[in-house]
């Protein structure tokens, strides 16, 4: 591998940043967005039951916030509530959303960084494919400047050509698999805000009775 790189040139060193960047990202993501640390199946019917006379005790609130981010949200409303009993259900609706948007803020973190990655290996591929081309020129100009058959540099020649292909297949090498997670994980998380928001205007529903 690492003979490799070195056939490919300086070129390929922005790309091998980006690959370890990737892969970074990528088990970041993975860890960061398993369900339980976002949305537990049974928490909303969890926190309906706890609360169906009263609001459940602060200690009960902090441990809900902790638990996800769906948790953190239905937190928010909880303490909207005790704070102000007769609180009206659009301010209600509106602590809840803000919740929300910050919940989608985490939840999208990092992706906007591997969908840059996606985008941007092709282009350092092409630079490198372009450096190589000009190398690969170069190695064809004899010393009088003037291109002929019997002027080339056969090594210059080979090096140019390999600097030229490696950089374009390792370019797509780190965009295709970036652009194929970052798409995961955009469905993944639409998936997610989706199902809070449903959760949320459930949630309100069920405050509102408790505010009245």
């Amino acid at each position: 591998m690492f003979s490799i790189i070195q056939a490919a040139g300086w070129p390929i060193w922005p790309l091998v940043a980006c690959s370890v960047l990737a892969l970074a990202l990528v088990i970041e993501r993975f860890a960061s967005l398993k369900i339980q640390k976002i949305a537990p199946p049974k928490l909303l019917d969890e926190a309906i039951t706890v609360s169906r006379t009263a609001i459940p005790a602060p200690d009960v609130v902090s441990q809900l916030e902790q638990s996800s981010l769906l948790g953190a949200v239905l937190a928010s409303g909880f303490r909207a509530l005790n704070a102000n009993p007769r609180i009206s259900e659009d301010d209600l609706r509106s602590i809840l959303e803000g919740a929300g948007r910050e919940s989608a803020h985490r939840l999208e973190r990092y992706l906007a960084a591997l969908a840059t990655i996606a985008s941007a290996a092709p282009l350092l591929g092409l630079l490198g494919t372009v450096i190589g081309m000009i190398e690969i020129f170069g190695s064809q100009v004899g010393t009088g400047g003037v291109s002929h058959a019997g002027g080339g540099n056969p090594a210059q020649l080979a090096h140019g050509i390999s600097v030229a292909l490696y950089n374009t297949a390792f370019g797509l090498m780190i965009a295709i698999p970036s652009l194929i997670f970052w798409r995961y994980f955009r469905a993944r998380v639409d998936g997610y805000l989706l199902g809070m928001e449903l959760a949320a205007e459930r949630f309100v529903r069920h405050l509102n009775t408790l505010r009245k």
